[in-house]
């Protein structure tokens, strides 16, 4: 007898189980005794803790992550109609009421037309409003974010 000869089935038939005691997996079926997996049709979803509020409940920040950065106010370039000739920054626009504070970060994106010549210094700028303020004949400066103003409170010294 060869090897290539041999008789083999592809699919072995699996193992009756829960047979009775003389089939060969005893009385249980390899079950264990008793509780909730012995049983037939006992399935638990993914994370379940017998009743108990599961992990995923307890602590949602684990779902996911929070975020960290700082989201960017956005200023269109036909609001930037009213500072014809000036320069234009946050402390500027946060006077004219187009952005809540000058401390945070602000983009100014394409919308409508601008026709007069604006400085701009902003932290960020899209292309086509860039191509829109140069068309207008302004210019664009990368300015920084402005830090928040720190305050130190004095300690007097008692005598």
């Amino acid at each position: 007898m060869k090897y290539n000869e041999l008789n083999i089935e592809s699919h072995k038939s699996g193992k009756r189980v829960g047979r009775g005691i003389s089939a060969g997996q005893g009385k249980t079926a390899g079950r264990g005794t008793k509780g909730q997996k012995a049983r037939t049709g006992s399935s638990k979803k993914p994370g379940f803790e017998g009743g108990q509020n599961p992990l995923m409940q307890r602590i949602p920040k684990l779902r996911g992550f929070k975020s960290f950065k700082t989201k960017s106010e956005t200023v269109y370039t036909d609001q930037l109609e009213q500072f014809a000739g000036k320069t234009v920054d946050t402390t500027v626009l946060a006077e004219a009421g187009l952005i809540t504070n000058p401390y945070v970060v602000v983009k100014l994106l394409k919308r409508g037309e601008l026709t007069k010549k604006v400085t701009v210094k902003l932290p960020a700028i899209s292309q086509t409003a860039l191509e829109a303020l140069q068309q207008a004949g302004g210019s664009y400066e990368k300015a920084e974010r402005l830090g928040r103003p720190t305050t130190k409170k004095e300690k007097t010294d008692k005598k």
